[in-house]
C-alpha cells in the first residue's frame, strides 16, 4: 500500500469534488465566543489566547471582502489557484447577531471563484436560524457548505477541565440538525489534552465515525504564555505526553476512524510569539512525514480497526454455517 493511501488526505479529496485543486481562504473576524464575555464563562477556554486561533491569519481590522480579495490574490500568485473555499476560522463565528452573520456569507457568496463556505463555531452556538441563512447560501448560489466543530475531546470529564462551556450532548444536538440540513461537517480535536488517555482517543474516532461526520481536523496542543494552561504549566500542575505518544496516539486515532472520513489535518502549528510549548520543539511538517512513515512501517491505516458498528456482537451469526 503506498504513503499517500494511507489516509484519506484532504487535498485528493478536494480535487475529486471539485475536479481541481481548491484553496481555502482564512477569514478573521474581531469577535468573542459565549464562553468568553460571560454567558457562559470568562477567560474562554484554558488553552485559548487573545487570538482565538486566528494567528495565521490577515488582520481582523480588514473587512470580510477585503480579507477575501487579499488572499485570493496571493493563493493565485502563488499556487496558480482558482477555485476558493471562504473560512470563517477565527473565534465562533455564529456567536453574532443573525444579520451581521447573513451578511458575512453573503458577502463570501458574492465572491468570483468561490465554490464553497466554512463556518468554524461551537457546538452550542448552532440553531436553525443560522442554518437557515447557510441553507439560503447554498440554494442561490449553489455552494458548498461545511461547518467546523470546535469539540477537542468526547470525554465531558476533560471539557470541564478545559471549561469549554459544553459537554457532548450539545455537540450531539449540533451534529443531528446540521446533518439534517446535509451540510457537511469537521470536528477538532485534540488528541493530546493533559486529562485523556488512550481509550479517550479511540472513543474520539469511534464517535465521530458513528456520527457519520465528514472531515476530522486534528490539533496538537500548544501552551500560549498567560493563559490559564500557561499557568498551570509553569506551575508543574500538568504533564504533557511525548512526541513519539502523540504518534502513537494519531496513529490508534486513524485505525479506528471510518476510512471514508477525510483527514484535514494531523497535527497543528502554533503562534509565533508567547509560546511555551508547541509540537515538542519540531515542525509540524517533522511530525506530520513521522506520522506517515509510521504508519508504512507498521503496515497500517485509517479504518484498519473500523470494525465495532452495525451490531458487532452479532457478527457470530454473520458467518455461514458449516
Amino acid at each position: 500500500m503506498e504513503n499517500k493511501n494511507r489516509y484519506n488526505i484532504y487535498s485528493e479529496h478536494l480535487i475529486k469534488k471539485f475536479g481541481q485543486k481548491v484553496y481555502k481562504l482564512p477569514v478573521n473576524l474581531p469577535g468573542t465566543c459565549p464562553n468568553r464575555d460571560g454567558t457562559l464563562s470568562t477567560g474562554g477556554c484554558i488553552f485559548c489566547d487573545e487570538q482565538g486561533a486566528g494567528f495565521d491569519a490577515l488582520p481582523n481590522s480588514l473587512s470580510v471582502q477585503e480579507q477575501i480579495r487579499e488572499n485570493k490574490k496571493y493563493f493565485k500568485k502563488k499556487f496558480g489557484a482558482q477555485k476558493f473555499i471562504v473560512y470563517f476560522q477565527a473565534f465562533t463565528n455564529t456567536y453574532l447577531p443573525p444579520g451581521r452573520f447573513a451578511q458575512n456569507i453573503r458577502t463570501a457568496a458574492a465572491e468570483e471563484d468561490v465554490v464553497g463556505i466554512s463556518v468554524s463555531t461551537r457546538p452550542d452556538c448552532i440553531n436553525e436560524t443560522y442554518l437557515d441563512i447557510l441553507a439560503a447560501a447554498k440554494e442561490e448560489k449553489n455552494l458548498d457548505i461545511n461547518v467546523e466543530l470546535g469539540l477537542q475531546s468526547v470525554n465531558y470529564h476533560t471539557l470541564k477541565k478545559i471549561n469549554r462551556g459544553h459537554t457532548l450532548a450539545e455537540f450531539l444536538d449540533a451534529v443531528s440538525r446540521i446533518h439534517r440540513r446535509q451540510f457537511e461537517i469537521c470536528v477538532h480535536l485534540i488528541l493530546n489534552l493533559p486529562w485523556d488517555n488512550i481509550d479517550d482517543v479511540i472513543e474520539n474516532a469511534k464517535i465521530v465515525s458513528a456520527l457519520g461526520v465528514k472531515y476530522v481536523k486534528l490539533h496538537s496542543l500548544y501552551i500560549v504564555r498567560d493563559t490559564e494552561l500557561g499557568n498551570m504549566y509553569q506551575r508543574g500542575e500538568i504533564n504533557l505526553i511525548t512526541l513519539e505518544d502523540y504518534v502513537r496516539r494519531v496513529i490508534t486515532f486513524l485505525e479506528y476512524l471510518d476510512p471514508g472520513i477525510v483527514i484535514q489535518r494531523l497535527v497543528g502549528k502554533g503562534p509565533q510569539n508567547e509560546v511555551l510549548f508547541c509540537n515538542w520543539d519540531a515542525s509540524w511538517w517533522k511530525i506530520k512525514t513521522e506520522l506517515e512513515r509510521k504508519l508504512v512501517e507498521e503496515d497500517t491505516w485509517q479504518g484498519k480497526r473500523f470494525n465495532y458498528l452495525n451490531g458487532k456482537a452479532l457478527n457470530r451469526w454473520s458467518q455461514p454455517s458449516d
